[in-house]
């Protein structure tokens, strides 16, 4: 089983503290940026030694994330001639929300980091969404030739929706009106057969799961009302979030399993099912600050939807209320 949560929300994580302007007006950002060494402050056109630096970090760091990737799971696994497999019904698609969320995220941070070589902003957007593309099209290269897996066709497509959200807001409206999140909710079972094996799938560490528990992760597309409205005045961080999750899975297509001692498990009757909710969030870009530092940690903030009461209604035909997820 493999997720892509993990290298989006680390890549996202680290893009966030690198070269991002608050949102504010021309004239509180030019007084902003006087504050702080001219190394911060993106260039006013294209810095070819700047933009040399960039493409030789994002290349070296790509070649250790390709190395290292290879060592920690690729090289145990025999390979094979380049394959396609068909995974979309597996995990109740939560997997390919996955690759929706982890290129927009990176995409979002990369076209940051071009805009301070200089180069300008509808070109930043562009070659930002089109390289988390390709970063995330690599792990389905390696897939492809992996006997144990497989390149999928939705996992690409999945990809490419994620990296061109990015760049169709970016050149549509110059901003981020409508951003995707994740926030895991995390579940224990009752059932001592059904918690020792999420224990086997998804880990007992919560960092563990939080990348690959499907049980437990929520995947979020928060809209921000007053970017669509400039007659709006009063919180304009104010968001309203739609969420999708799903719950019941012990297999990437049933509950049917073999464990260890060699002994067949059949919980099928453990419904497998799909839940959306409706929620309030945050739009942490929207929020002013003077401090670079506080800018940083807002931009690492937005990547988790805020925790809210939200309404879920779920394939079990149930309505719950929850008073934080």
């Amino acid at each position: 089983m493999k997720n892509n949560f993990l290298y989006g929300i680390l890549a996202a994580v680290m893009f966030s503290g690198i070269l991002h302007l608050p949102m504010m007006s021309q004239n509180d950002s030019v007084r902003l940026l006087r504050s702080h060494p001219a190394w911060l402050v993106p260039a006013s056109k294209f810095n070819k030694n700047r933009f040399t630096g960039v493409a030789t970090s994002l290349g070296a760091g790509y070649t250790a994330a390709l190395v290292g990737l290879n060592e920690l799971w690729y090289k145990g696994f025999p390979r094979s001639s380049f394959h396609f497999i068909n995974d979309l019904g597996e995990w109740q698609q939560i997997d390919k929300a996955g690759h929706i969320v982890t290129p927009y995220l990176e995409s979002r941070y990369i076209m940051q980091i071009y805009e301070w070589t200089g180069m300008n902003h509808q070109k930043a957007a562009i070659w930002g969404g089109f390289t988390a593309f390709m970063f995330q099209n690599t792990i389905e290269l390696f897939d492809g030739f992996s006997a144990e897996w497989g390149a999928s066709a939705s996992d690409i497509g999945a990809n490419f929706v994620g990296a061109a959200l990015m760049t169709a807001q970016e050149l549509s409206w110059g901003e981020q009106r409508i951003s995707l999140k994740v926030m895991p909710h995390f579940v224990r079972y009752d059932d001592p057969e059904l918690q020792q094996r999420a224990n086997e799938l998804f880990g007992e560490n919560l960092i563990v799961r939080f990348v690959k528990d499907y049980n437990a992760i929520n995947v979020w597309m928060s809209i921000n009302p007053a970017s669509f409205n400039p007659q709006q005045q009063r919180l304009k961080w104010l968001n309203v979030a739609v969420g999708y999750g799903a719950g019941g899975m012990f297999g990437g297509y049933d509950n049917i399993w073999t464990d260890e001692q060699g002994v067949l498990h059949n919980r099928n009757d453990v419904v497998r099912y799909r839940k959306f909710f409706l929620s309030l969030d945050i739009d942490f870009h929207r929020i002013p600050t003077r401090s670079r530092y506080m800018r940083v940690l807002l931009d690492a903030l937005n990547i988790l939807k805020v925790p809210a009461p939200a309404l879920e209604i779920n394939t079990k035909g149930q309505l719950i209320f929850h008073p934080f997820i």
